[in-house]
């Protein structure tokens, strides 16, 4: 009994079937340039907000149609408070996933300002660049004049 695969409890990789979990059409990374991708990134946020927004207007429009005063025996009493619960609760999620978006967009801002972080280095680098070649300079003329004294003037009042 010899199989053609030796029996072990080594993993063996294998190719995994892909998954289309994304809905949308995604350009591959390659075909896109710098502007194009940040311009999709920042349609999928717009998207994102859009919808989180929308949540919270149906809702209240929801609220605001759930709150009407008449005559209303108390089954379609407590139907109302069950839906305008259940309105509450998805704008409060709603609420909840706008904070996180909000969130994860100072985020982003605040780690990926490579511009003002660039700008601020390269200004230190002048600086330090110019107060370096400050320095060397006196270094070479406090060494020249070790090195190489000048003679005293023999002319009174020169000094």
């Amino acid at each position: 009994m010899t199989d053609a695969v030796p029996q072990s409890d080594v993993s063996r990789p294998s190719a995994l079937p892909t998954a289309h979990l994304l809905q949308r059409p995604i350009q591959p990374l390659v075909d896109q340039n710098s502007n194009e991708y940040l311009d999709a990134i920042e349609e999928e946020w717009n998207k994102k907000v859009d919808l989180e927004i929308d949540t919270l207007v149906d809702g209240m429009v929801d609220l605001v149609g759930l709150a009407s005063i008449g005559d209303k025996d108390k089954f379609r009493i407590a139907q109302e408070a069950y839906q305008a619960e259940c309105r509450a609760e998805s704008m409060i999620r709603a609420a909840h996933s706008l904070v996180s978006i909000i969130h994860s967009m100072k985020l982003l801002l605040l780690l990926s300002d490579e511009s003002q972080i660039a700008n601020r280095r390269d200004a230190e680098m002048r600086d330090v660049q110019a107060e370096k070649e400050d320095l060397r300079q006196q270094v070479a003329a406090k060494l020249d004049d070790i090195l190489h004294p000048r003679p005293a003037d023999p002319r009174p009042g020169s000094h």
